[in-house]
């Protein structure tokens, strides 16, 4: 489980072994939560972390959404 970003409380990672959509996992002492990132930043679930939360987590997002697509790009599809 590749910790992409770790920044305040969130910590931001995906699992060795995940579907193919591009997606990040965030969790902090809270919860925890899915985002999809393509084809846009969709929320895909929530589990326990509050309104405001979840809107510092998709500004980090967009902040750093090329960073988590070449992380996943480099994990899954090594060399292209």
């Amino acid at each position: 489980m590749p910790t992409i970003l770790k920044i305040g409380p969130y910590r931001f990672y995906f699992f060795s072994r995940e579907e193919s959509r591009v997606h990040i996992h965030v969790s902090c002492a809270d919860g925890e939560a899915k985002f999809w990132l393509e084809p846009n930043l969709e929320l895909a679930t929530n589990h326990k972390l509050s309104k405001t939360q979840l809107k510092q987590i998709e500004q980090l997002i967009e902040e750093y959404r090329d960073d988590f697509r070449n992380a996943w790009n480099n994990h899954f599809k090594p060399g292209s």
